[in-house]
């Protein structure tokens, strides 16, 4: 992937089937959105069951989403300070941060009512508050797997193998997507 400059992004997903847990590389050209990330997940399933999207920048920060069936996805963000300067990054801590990626575009243009350059004060501060330092979102994402809120935040640039490892998913697997 690039933007201005080469940005390197690695993304996988892993399936749960009746077999065991397959992964599978995956292309984030056509993911513009959470909700295309999502729909790619979704498609990856066989029956409904689990899928999780895993998307890492440059060691500097994963995430992972999980998808079960038609369920609410979660979310959980390795660091989410790293991750709002990139824009895969930028569309899973918004989401965590309930902020609407539109909301940008209405302070371009006046469709508000306000007079230019008074502040719309019905708009909570949501948009304005930092993004934390460190991990963000479900750190419970994986408990039910056997990966504990304390394994999760303590896992560094090999997360997406040590997740994999934990799942009993198939290194040969991995090894073909990276």
């Amino acid at each position: 992937m690039t933007s201005g400059r080469v940005t390197v992004y690695f993304a996988a997903l892993l399936a749960r089937t009746a077999e065991g847990w397959e992964a599978s590389d995956t292309e984030l050209d056509d993911v513009e959105t959470l909700t295309d990330l999502i729909e790619l997940a979704r498609l990856a399933s066989k029956d409904d069951d689990t899928v999780l999207a895993f998307i890492e920048h440059e060691d500097a920060w994963f995430g992972v989403v999980r998808v079960d069936g038609e369920d609410d996805p979660h979310i959980y963000v390795s660091d989410a300070a790293a991750a709002a300067r990139t824009s895969y990054g930028t569309m899973l801590t918004d989401e965590l941060l309930g902020r609407d990626p539109d909301d940008d575009l209405d302070s371009l243009v006046d469709l508000d009512g306000t007079e230019d350059g008074e502040p719309d004060r019905d708009d909570e501060d949501a948009d304005d508050a930092p993004v934390p330092l460190g991990p963000l979102g479900d750190a419970d994402i994986l408990a039910d797997y056997g990966m504990d809120e304390k394994e999760l935040k303590s896992l560094d640039g090999d997360a997406l193998e040590s997740i994999a490892e934990m799942l009993g998913c198939s290194m040969e697997g991995l090894e073909a997507v990276r």
